[in-house]
C-alpha cells in the first residue's frame, strides 16, 4: 500500500512544483510553457503535468515516482505498522515538492510550508492517541517550538547564508524529528547540515560554485528529517 502511495501521490508533484518553482516577486503560473490556460482541482495546483495542447511540464515524470515509491517503501519498512507511518506517508509527498521548488528557486513557498507543518503537529497529535505509536507528542511540540527558535536565530546572526524559508520550515521539521525524542532531533539537524555542507563543497570541486554562492537548504534539511525517521523508527 505504501508504494502505492507514493506512486500515485507523485503524479501530482510536478504540476504543482511547475505552478510555484517562479522568484518571490513574481505570482504563481497560471499557463504551461506554450501559453495553454492551466485548469484543473485546486486553481490548477492539481492534476497532471500537461496541458490541451499537449504540452508537459514539470519536473521528470519517472524520476518523480521512482524517489517517492523509494521513500514511501523505505518509511513503510522501517517504522511498520505504528500509526505515526500515516503521518509520515502523508508528509512525504509535501515534502518532495517542496526540495522540488528550492531546487529550482531557492524557495520554500508558505502555500506549502505551513501546511506541511500544521500536518505534522496535527497528525502526530491523532497518532499519539492510537495504541502503538512510537514516540511523544509532546517533545514534537517542544522540538517544532525549539528547533524554529534556533533557526531563527541563525537566521538574525546570518541572513545571507541562511533562508528564512528554512526559519519557517523549521516547526515542521523539529516537529517530525522530536516525535522520537531530542537525540533524534539533534542527529536529524546535523545529518541536513552535513548533506547541505557536502553539496556545497561538491559543487565548488566541481566548479559550479564558489564559497559565497548561495544553495537551496530546503532540501537537505528534509534529507536530514527522513534520516532522523529512520533511526528514530529503531530506537523504540
Amino acid at each position: 500500500m505504501a508504494v502505492l502511495w507514493g506512486a500515485g501521490t507523485s503524479l501530482g508533484i510536478p504540476r504543482a512544483a511547475y505552478r510555484f518553482s517562479v522568484p518571490s516577486e513574481e505570482p504563481w503560473r497560471t499557463a504551461c510553457p506554450a501559453g495553454h490556460r492551466l485548469d484543473g482541482i485546486g486553481n490548477g495546483w492539481l492534476g497532471r503535468a500537461s496541458c490541451t495542447g499537449g504540452d508537459t511540464f514539470g519536473p521528470s515524470k519517472p524520476a518523480t515516482t521512482l524517489v517517492m515509491t523509494v521513500v514511501c517503501a523505505v518509511l513503510a519498512a522501517a517504522v511498520g505498522a505504528r500509526p505515526e507511518l500515516l503521518v509520515w506517508l502523508l508528509l512525504a509527498p509535501i515534502a518532495l515538492l517542496l526540495a522540488t521548488i528550492d531546487f529550482a528557486v531557492h524557495r520554500l513557498p508558505d502555500v506549502v510550508v505551513l501546511p506541511l507543518t500544521a500536518s505534522a503537529l496535527a497528525g502526530l497529535g491523532g497518532a499519539a492517541l492510537l495504541p502503538g505509536a512510537g514516540g511523544s507528542w509532546r517533545t514534537a511540540l517542544l522540538g517544532s517550538l525549539t528547533l524554529g527558535a534556533c533557526y531563527f536565530v541563525l537566521f538574525l546572526l546570518n541572513p545571507r547564508g541562511f533562508g528564512f524559508g528554512d526559519v519557517k520550515l523549521a516547526p515542521a521539521l523539529g516537529a517530525v524529528l522530536g516525535w522520537y525524542g531530542w537525540g533524534i532531533l539533534l542527529i536529524g539537524t546535523f545529518a541536513g547540515f552535513l548533506f547541505g555542507a557536502l553539496y556545497g563543497v561538491g559543487l565548488i570541486l566541481a566548479r559550479r560554485a564558489g564559497r559565497k554562492t548561495a544553495i537551496p537548504f530546503g532540501p537537505f534539511l528534509l534529507a536530514g528529517a527522513f534520516v532522523g525517521i529512520l533511526l528514530g523508527s529503531h530506537t523504540v
